[in-house]
Order: C-alpha cells, then sequence, then structure tokens
C-alpha cells in the first residue's frame, strides 16, 4: 500500500500467515483466519465465524481496542467496484440495531470481488 492510499485511509490486504502471528491470540480454538487487511494502523480480520475489527488508539497506537462482530449480526452489505475516476472501492456492513454501515475503503490492489465473497459464504449462516 503506497502511502497516500494509507493516508486516504484505503485498506490493503495483509498475508494471512503474518496477521495469525500478530492477532492469533485473538482467535478461538479452531478459528481460522480466511483474510486481513489493513489500513494505516487499524486491520479488520474475517474469519470463519467472525469479523473483527482492529482500532490502534492514540499517538502511539499502544491503546487497541478489538471489536468483534459475528456475521450472524450483519443484516446487509453493499460492495462498490472502483470506477475511471473513482479507483477506490468501497464495502459498507450494516449492523442488527444499527442505523449507520460500517465503512471501508480498499484500494485498487484489493479484489472487492474476493471481499464480497467471504461476507456471502459467512452472512446468513
Amino acid at each position: 500500500m503506497g502511502l497516500f492510499g494509507g493516508m486516504m485511509g484505503n485498506a490493503s490486504r495483509v498475508d494471512p500467515r503474518a496477521a495469525v502471528k500478530e492477532y492469533g491470540r485473538l482467535l478461538a480454538q479452531g478459528e481460522e483466519l480466511q483474510a486481513a487487511y489493513q489500513l494505516i494502523r487499524d486491520s479488520f480480520l474475517f474469519t470463519d465465524r467472525r469479523l473483527i475489527l482492529v482500532d490502534k488508539q492514540g499517538v502511539t497506537g499502544r491503546k487497541v481496542e478489538y471489536h468483534s462482530i459475528p456475521y450472524r449480526s450483519i443484516t446487509h452489505f453493499s460492495v462498490e467496484t472502483a470506477g475511471t475516476f473513482d479507483l477506490d472501492a468501497e464495502l459498507k456492513i450494516w449492523l442488527s440495531g444499527t442505523i449507520e454501515p460500517i465503512v471501508k475503503q480498499f484500494g485498487k490492489g484489493v479484489d472487492v470481488y474476493e471481499v464480497q465473497a467471504l461476507l456471502s459464504t459467512y452472512v446468513g449462516r
């Protein structure tokens, strides 16, 4: 991910082995990481059971909030592909009991169809 993409909040794909090495302690016994994406300091992880949002806070990023979203809590989602002038794809996830979606931007190097396929596999199980 380029610096400009990171500053704009665009996510890039992370090798799942590296993500497991860093975030493996968050996984339940038998839970498998399917895909991981990195923002400037924040991450989001797709497992076979839930979506985990990692929010590093403060100047140093030493304080971290881990937000676990079971797939059954996702009521619907949308994926917007990149266009000619808008080079970023966008993912919106709505959770039960909330009005505003969680919105994540993907840089041009991320296969947004892969993200959509992951959510389609697990949402509604």
